[in-house]
């Protein structure tokens, strides 16, 4: 969600330069930067922008510089004739025979008002043309941005597949350690003599309680769904964000009812890669 782009457009009279600033956030934030002549526009820029992005944050700035305003110039005329009458009640308290200059009273706070006149539909005919463009290049540095980074997303995630795979492997062998750690029980608590009808009633009752044929299921599902998203849709991130929690929640289970080495190692490896998909997470829209 990272990018930058700049530029700047100009003739005899008018120059027109706009900057944009992208940043990574996990929902989409806009501060536009304007002069206040041009206060009326900011809602169309918003539109604009929020039409092509869809999280980040996005900051715009935007300057535009005419060399001759056309100006209006305003007397106060209620500004003029208090000054006057304060300047005539000063001289008459002073004893004097004065009347203040046409020049001092313009000079007077407020007298003249001077106002630049806002040209807004010149103005935007101006800007839009130039905030297209750097639009434009904006997007392209953030899209490509996003190829680099869903290579990497799709790297870890071979990796979540690998040790799905690893743990598939070893169903079979969880299942027959599990019968094996209980008829190791039952020779210790009796005789030597071992009651299969009971120790098979005990397995099953630990298969059920240890068995993660439905979190590899459920897993497979997940990232079959994230492959899917991450290479098809033009706008993941928060798709993908949940699908990083549910992948999370299976591979925590599994780990936590696996008691063999090897499927302990891929879950440790599946969780480093997990985290690191997150982390890329963090720069997708």
């Amino acid at each position: 969600m990272t990018g930058f782009a700049c530029k700047e457009w100009a003739n005899e009279n008018i120059s027109v330069f706009i900057e944009i600033k992208g940043y990574n956030n996990r929902f989409l934030e806009i501060n536009v930067n304007i002069p206040p002549l041009l206060n009326n526009i900011e809602p169309s820029v918003r539109q604009i922008i929020s039409g092509l992005c869809k999280r980040g944050k996005i900051d715009a700035f935007i300057r535009i510089k005419e060399k001759d305003p056309p100006v209006e110039v305003c007397i106060n005329t209620n500004a003029a004739k208090a000054y006057m009458n304060a300047f005539s009640n000063l001289a008459c308290e002073l004893g004097l025979d004065e009347k203040p200059a046409l020049s001092l009273l313009i000079e007077m706070d407020g007298v003249l008002e001077i106002e630049k006149k806002t040209r807004n539909e010149l103005y935007w005919n101006l800007i839009e043309p130039v905030l297209a463009e750097t639009l434009n290049v904006f997007m392209e540095e953030r899209n490509r941005e996003g190829n680099h980074t869903k290579e990497a997303v799709l790297e870890y995630l071979g990796q979540l597949e690998s040790g799905l795979k690893t743990v598939e492997k070893n169903v079979l062998n969880i299942e027959n350690n599990i019968k094996e750690n209980i008829k190791a029980r039952f020779k210790e608590i009796s005789s030597g003599e071992i009651d299969e009808n009971r120790v098979l009633a005990e397995t099953a009752i630990l298969l059920m309680k240890y068995t993660i044929s439905e979190e590899i299921s459920r897993l497979s599902a997940h990232l079959m769904e994230f492959r899917k998203e991450a290479e098809t849709s033009r706008q993941p991130g928060k798709k993908l964000d949940f699908l990083c929690q549910e992948i999370n929640r299976e591979v925590n289970t599994i780990g936590a009812k696996s008691n063999i080495l090897e499927v302990t190692m891929s879950i440790v490896e599946m969780k480093e890669a997990l985290e690191n998909i997150r982390e890329l997470l963090r720069n997708i829209e």
